[in-house]
C-alpha cells in the first residue's frame, strides 16, 4: 500500500509540471565522490520538519547510488529554497460595441481565469570543500506545493521530488 501511495504521489509530481534544470562543471570527475555530508550552517528556507524531510529523501537515494554520509566527506550538500508566487495572466475578455448615427461606443471586461499558484524552488548544490568550495554539481527544481498538506504527503512529495532531481545524477558525458 505504501508503494501505491508512492507512486501515485511520483506520477503526481511528475505531471504536475516539475521542472529540473541541471549544470555541473564538465572537468569533474564524479566517481571520486563516495562521501557526503550537509553544510552545517545551511539556511534552506524550509520549515525544520521540512529540511529533516528532504534531507531523508535525499540520504535514501543517495545510499542508493552507492554514497553514505560521513564526517570527512568528499563533497557537502547546500540547499535552498524559495516559494514563489506565479501570477496567472490567463483572461477571458468579453466586449460589447456599437455605433450608429456617425457615434462608436464599447465596453470591455476581462474576467481572469483560475488564481495565483505557489511554487517552490529548491536548489541542491554539492560543493567540494577540499577544492576551495568548488560548486560541481547543481539541481533546480521548480513545482507547485500545497501548504497545508499531512505530513505523509509531505514526506511523499520530497521523496518524488528528490528522484526525479537525482535522475541525472552523475551527467552523463
Amino acid at each position: 500500500m505504501k508503494a501505491i501511495k508512492f507512486l501515485f504521489v511520483l506520477l503526481l509530481v511528475s505531471s504536475c509540471g516539475t521542472v529540473v534544470n541541471y549544470d555541473y562543471e564538465t572537468s569533474t570527475d564524479f566517481a571520486q565522490y563516495k562521501t557526503y555530508d550537509y553544510f552545517s550552517d545551511m539556511q534552506t528556507g524550509l520549515s525544520q520538519l521540512d529540511t529533516k524531510r528532504i534531507m531523508r529523501a535525499i540520504d535514501a537515494k543517495l545510499t542508493t547510488m552507492g554514497m553514505s554520509r560521513s564526517e570527512n566527506p568528499d563533497f557537502y550538500i547546500d540547499i535552498q529554497s524559495e516559494d514563489v508566487m506565479n501570477r496567472n495572466n490567463s483572461t477571458v475578455g468579453v466586449g460589447a460595441g456599437g455605433g450608429g448615427g456617425g457615434g462608436f461606443g464599447g465596453v470591455s471586461v476581462g474576467i481572469p481565469i483560475g488564481g495565483n499558484q505557489n511554487t517552490r524552488q529548491i536548489i541542491i548544490d554539492f560543493v567540494d570543500k577540499k577544492q576551495n568550495e568548488r560548486l560541481f554539481w547543481q539541481a533546480v527544481s521548480e513545482s507547485s506545493y500545497r501548504e497545508n498538506a499531512s505530513p505523509e504527503k509531505r514526506q511523499a512529495y520530497f521523496d518524488a521530488l528528490v528522484e526525479k532531481v537525482f535522475a541525472k545524477y552523475p551527467p552523463k558525458k
